[in-house]
């Protein structure tokens, strides 16, 4: 049953959607069919092109995208907008990377709405983490390497001080940092003083799930170095354990086999299977 916006009542509401890790073809229904159905969709700057080619033709498109350094609007603005839109009775789509309530600051913007009174609904995505991990063939949990597995991010100004450092150094465990590439050689640096040893495995991903995808592997030691003679660059994922070493002979992805990274197109289309198929887009 397709979900239906609130036309009728002539009362607006926000849906915050996870957009996935980048690859459209992760969506899930229901974000494929409120993105038809918007009357507004603000997004940020983890959204992929892909993704955007669902939306209605008609929809208004707000980009509030953050980059390093680089804020289109502040957090209280972004609430303030999506508080302002449902009061004129849009039906809005808060389309964030990932899922909203990882590292998405979708919880924030949900206190803001319910503060005002405006109806919400959330629709989860596939976090970067599951999906770019996938996506590189490296399995978060595994019984002979990893039983736990631990998500934080490197976003931060003093990286020493704020993260629990001899937690993410414990064994037995992957720990996965979002947005910690510029932090790498700080996050190498603490781990390794806090007892993980230099030759702990860790990858870098780049532009997970895409066609443009890389990943390079290596040590606490040597991945700094081999991450600034790449010249590698956000959006990227940092992945900590010895889970990693499975990449070599787990790694599926080709990221030339498909455009938007889609083997399962691919592959439905050569068996005659039915795929999602994008709406054109302004």
């Amino acid at each position: 049953m397709k979900p239906q916006f609130l036309r009728n009542t002539g009362r607006g509401r926000v849906y915050l959607v996870g957009a996935g890790p980048g690859d459209p073809e992760l969506l899930t229904l229901k974000a494929v069919r409120l993105l038809e159905q918007a009357d507004v969709i603000v997004y940020d700057n983890l959204v992929s092109s892909g993704v955007l080619e669902f939306a209605a033709p008609q929809a208004r498109r707000i980009f509030v995208g953050k980059r390093r350094n680089e804020h289109t609007l502040r957090q209280e603005q972004i609430n303030g907008l999506l508080v302002q839109l449902a009061r004129e009775g849009k039906q809005v789509v808060r389309l964030k990377g990932g899922d909203p309530f990882v590292f998405g600051r979708g919880g924030e913007e949900m206190q803001e709405l319910a503060a005002h009174g405006v109806d919400f609904e959330v629709i989860p995505g596939v976090t970067a983490a599951c999906g770019v991990a996938s996506y590189a063939g490296i399995p978060l949990t595994h019984r002979d390497h990893a039983q736990a597995v631990v998500f934080v991010t490197g976003h931060l100004k003093d990286p020493s001080g704020v993260l629990d450092w001899p937690a993410l150094v414990r064994p037995n465990q992957t720990v996965v940092i979002y947005m910690g590439l510029n932090a790498l050689p700080d996050i190498c640096r603490q781990l390794m003083a806090h007892g993980a040893p230099s030759s702990r495995p860790i990858a870098a991903v780049q532009h997970g799930t895409l066609a443009t995808q890389q990943v390079l592997t290596g040590t606490l030691l040597d991945l700094p170095s081999k991450v600034a003679a790449s010249g590698f660059t956000s959006p990227s994922l940092l992945i900590v354990g010895e889970v990693v070493k499975l990449h070599g002979t787990l790694h599926w992805f080709d990221p030339e086999s498909g455009a938007d990274g889609s083997l399962l197109a691919a592959h439905a289309e050569a068996e005659g299977l039915p795929t999602l198929k994008a709406t054109a887009a302004n």
